[in-house]
């Protein structure tokens, strides 16, 4: 049985244009793999609380030193790589906020980027352990950005998860949605096409 994980990073939740994006294509995939798993992290419902230097000692201590509260920090962090490690394909809702990613994205970051964990420090540098999975990403964004310096989404979120071993990414964006009503729908009406264009086969085989 297959697993999807479906990351929602928008602070409307669902009702976000990139939520709504990767739900659209996250419905194709139920259809494509009937008997699949899907498993929902919604950060606006749950966020993941921001990286401090109390959690971070948490994660550095030694397992038979850690105090309860450090044990529950890296239980939660554990839950979050385990979903992870579940899935076979990941799906991300991405919106844009002030030329980066939505905080709540970070923090999750945060907490899944552990060494021994989900990526290793060898002699020729690090290396990911999440490998052998594919990654959607549904880049919404008021302005023009893609292939310009100020995308700084798009190099950041492929080194970050390939940091982690997840390299197969692919990326569809919905742009120019706050320069007016007409470039909203074209913009919209296009990612979408893009999500349906996706073959039948390579949904079942993600």
């Amino acid at each position: 049985m297959k697993t999807l994980l479906q990351i929602r990073s928008s602070i409307f939740s669902n009702g976000g244009q990139s939520s709504r994006l990767a739900e659209r294509f996250v419905a194709r995939w139920r259809a494509s793999n009937p008997g699949g798993r899907v498993i929902v992290r919604d950060l606006a419902k749950e966020p993941v609380p921001h990286l401090d230097a109390a959690r971070f000692g948490a994660f550095l201590a030694k397992p038979e030193e850690r105090t309860p509260a450090q044990q529950a920090v890296v239980d939660y962090s554990d839950a979050l790589i385990g979903e992870l490690k579940r899935a076979d394909v990941v799906v991300l809702g991405l919106p844009m906020y002030n030329f980066g990613v939505p905080s709540t994205l970070k923090a999750y970051f945060d907490h899944v980027a552990r060494v021994g964990e989900t990526f290793k420090y060898t002699e020729k540098g690090p290396v990911g352990l999440l490998t052998g999975k594919k990654v959607y990403v549904f880049a919404a964004r008021g302005g023009m950005y893609a292939g310009t310096p100020n995308d700084t989404q798009t190099p950041f979120i492929r080194t970050f998860l390939s940091f982690i071993g997840m390299s197969d990414i692919e990326f569809v964006y919905a742009e120019g949605l706050a320069i007016s009503e007409a470039s909203k729908q074209q913009s919209l009406a296009r990612a979408e096409a893009a999500i349906d264009a996706l073959a039948e086969p390579e949904l079942a085989a993600a």
